[in-house]
């Protein structure tokens, strides 16, 4: 018996040292494909490529450097005609004057009204048009009604249609039911714009998903509104905020949509930004524009700041397949 006992002994000691050896050879061939690695961490392939992408990254930055430059510098710098130099007496008058004071037509109250107005348009919109694509999606994937596919075509035929085509017939519209030139209107024209691309996202994203997750729930007895809710909905976290992100930059940008059905007490930010630009008495305060520009743009931008690796994750998760 103690024979046995010390040859079981013998068996995990060799098979101890024979990990440990193991080991020791995992990681002796890992230092020594490191050096490997390092030297062939700088291909002229690879050169080629930090190159493009330096030179990619300075060919989109410098205009925004010129922005940023440009509106920090009082006017006697800028006739100077120094366009790339940094200014030499800093001022951060051109911002606020743009935001409270810059002439946009007749008034004189700054941007600052545009950016509320830009809010209201950009809050509903992009929640209803959201709410709809994903119920469209969620429809079109799972419970395939009658003319699902006819329905889905003409749904894509419109994410495709310009937007200029449809104007004047849905100005015609709107003023038939008294929505012309009103808040609710321009919500209801982003919305029905947003409503064909959002449903190709969300039946994209849940064409991806494992059909049994939807057979086990309607086996369980979930309907349509509670399989929706309690277990899509919670999955679809990754495509919500890639719909988010391209619902509100493109809300937030659009400019023909907002001068035409938005009406003068309705404005978007971009089209008050245009009447900055375009407003002229006396001298052209080209840092004050400057300044009105960039203002303009700092939502988007810090949106995607803030949830770029959300939006990079909803990419790979399946948000764009199909």
């Amino acid at each position: 018996m103690a024979y046995v006992v010390k040859q079981e002994k013998a068996v995990v000691a060799l098979a101890a040292v024979d990990a440990a050896a193991a080991n020791d050879s995992d990681i002796g061939g890992a230092q020594a494909a490191r050096p490997r690695r390092r030297a062939l961490a700088w291909t002229p392939a690879r050169a080629g490529v930090y190159a493009f992408l330096i030179v990619a990254a300075l060919f989109f930055l410098l205009p925004l450097y010129v922005m940023l430059v440009t509106s920090v510098k009082p006017m006697e710098e800028i006739r100077l005609g120094t366009l790339f130099a940094l200014p030499v007496k800093a001022t951060l008058e051109p911002w606020a004057q743009a935001w409270r004071s810059a002439c946009t037509g007749l008034e004189c109250e700054g941007i600052r009204g545009g950016f509320w107005n830009s809010v209201a348009i950009v809050v509903p919109s992009t929640v209803l048009s959201i709410a709809i694509g994903a119920v469209n999606g969620y429809a079109l994937s799972f419970w395939r009604p009658r003319g699902a596919g006819v329905l889905f075509a003409v749904l894509m035929m419109g994410a495709f249609i310009p937007a200029q085509v449809m104007v004047y017939p849905l100005v015609r519209v709107l003023a038939s039911v008294n929505l012309f030139s009103t808040l609710p209107g321009i919500v209801l024209i982003h919305t029905i714009f947003g409503m064909p691309v959002m449903t190709l996202l969300f039946r994209n994203y849940y064409a991806a998903l494992p059909l049994e997750l939807f057979k086990a729930a309607r086996i369980d007895g979930g309907g349509f509104w509670r399989i929706f809710l309690q277990l899509m909905l919670p999955m679809s976290t990754p495509v919500i905020v890639v719909a988010v992100i391209m619902q509100v930059t493109g809300i937030w940008n659009d400019f023909l949509l907002g001068l035409v059905f938005a009406g003068s007490e309705h404005l978007p930010m971009t089209v008050q930004l245009n009447n900055i630009i375009n407003t002229t008495t006396g001298e052209r305060l080209y840092n004050v524009n400057m300044a009105a520009t960039i203002l303009t743009s700092l939502v988007p931008l810090a949106l995607y700041f803030i949830s770029g690796r959300w939006f990079v994750r909803g990419i790979a998760s399946g948000a764009v397949k199909g």
